[in-house]
């Protein structure tokens, strides 16, 4: 009996056109978006070992990483050293995370959580960000959202307040959602300023600011702070006061306006679906590819196989509450998914050495 095929790609026109013609090299690669998603990401470890280990090794051209909440520490490891042994502990510390519950509580207070949280960051890199920007090929950008008006405070009512009115106002249209949250997007820096974007900011309301040594833990934590439950990051060196959230509020999975440079946006993802913002999960009519995607060929795992693994389904944060006092079963679960997704990487690895376009479907 054949084992299921793990690994489905996605071809906007202009990318499909790409591959007609010219099959993929590492050198037609000029942009890479991570999501946010939670312990979703961790399916695309093995992925990232063999983008960042191997294949883009056997070129030379700058490549602009962007990323949202998990999708922006793994693209943070991509800029050290030796990525593989740092996505391998990106993999092994994300698993192992455990928090315990108080006496009387489902879930553990935000404010312990970034407390952990933030003590990881500068476990993984601490003494070592001048790797991330100083990379002689990769230009990192982090994501975040930034509170304004009611929500440039996070205390008392303000958070859930201003999230309500964002959730109402992205409803009607989500440009508008801009009234309540900033997309802000920290870029390694580049002759004396931040790393021009490989995205258009005209679909959202934008700042655009250099990552820092002195800017650089918190802005990553602050992509990571999922509301209500990481604490909010209330200031951040060098950008503008305010309430510093989760990047995958206003960029759940990086539906940015790639522009029409050539070359290839090389997504690897844990879904088809490209949705713009968190708040925008329910409105389905939001998750088909435009226009700005022309460009993009998504790596995602096929439905089939997802259901294959370990619970029938990816990792996600339901995961803590379900084995909130069962750590190894957890971690048994996450490891079998993790260790299964190596047959992505694999079969990855396969379709560059013969590229089938009968394989490829549309976006």
């Amino acid at each position: 009996m054949s084992r299921t095929r793990a690994l489905r790609l996605y071809a906007g026109a202009a990318a499909r056109a790409h591959l007609q013609r010219n099959g993929l090299s590492p050198a037609d690669v000029r942009a890479i978006p991570a999501a946010a998603g939670g312990p979703k990401g961790l399916v695309l470890g093995p992925l990232d070992r063999f983008l960042f280990g191997d294949w883009l090794a056997r070129s030379a051209q700058p490549i602009d990483l962007i990323g949202a909440s998990i999708g922006a520490w793994r693209m943070a490891t991509a800029c050290l050293d030796d990525p593989v042994a740092a996505f391998n502990r990106l993999s092994r510390d994300y698993i192992a995370q455990h928090y315990e519950l108080p006496p009387g509580q489902k879930r553990p207070p935000p404010e312990l959580i970034s407390e952990r949280f933030g003590e990881s960051l500068k476990a993984f890199y601490g003494g070592r960000v001048h790797e991330v920007l100083k990379h002689p090929r990769y230009r990192l950008h982090i994501v975040t959202s930034r509170g304004r008006h009611l929500m440039r405070r996070e205390a008392g009512l303000r958070a859930p307040l201003g999230y309500l009115g964002a959730m109402l106002t992205n409803a009607v249209h989500r440009r508008a959602m801009g009234v309540w949250l900033e997309r802000v997007v920290f870029s390694s820096p580049q002759a004396g300023a931040p790393a021009a974007l490989p995205f258009a900011t005209h679909d959202y309301r934008t700042r655009h600011l250099a990552l820092s040594e002195a800017n650089f833990m918190d802005a990553l934590q602050a992509s990571c702070s999922i509301p209500f439950v990481l604490r909010a990051v209330p200031q951040i060196a060098g950008a503008p006061p305010g309430a510093y959230w989760d990047g995958g509020i206003t960029d759940y999975h990086l539906h940015l306006d790639y522009g029409t440079q050539p070359g290839v946006v090389l997504y690897p993802h844990f879904q088809k679906q490209v949705v713009p913002g968190w708040l925008d999960k329910p409105w389905k009519w939001r998750h088909r590819a435009s226009h700005f995607l022309d460009h993009m060929l998504v790596l995602a795992p096929d439905p089939e196989w997802v259901r294959r693994l370990p619970n029938g389904k990816l990792p996600d944060r339901n995961d803590f509450s379900t084995y909130s006092h069962d750590l190894p079963g957890r971690m048994k679960a996450w490891n079998g998914a993790v260790s299964a997704a190596q047959q992505l990487a694999d079969e990855f690895a396969e379709w560059l050495l013969r590229p089938d376009l009968g394989q490829v479907s549309a976006l």
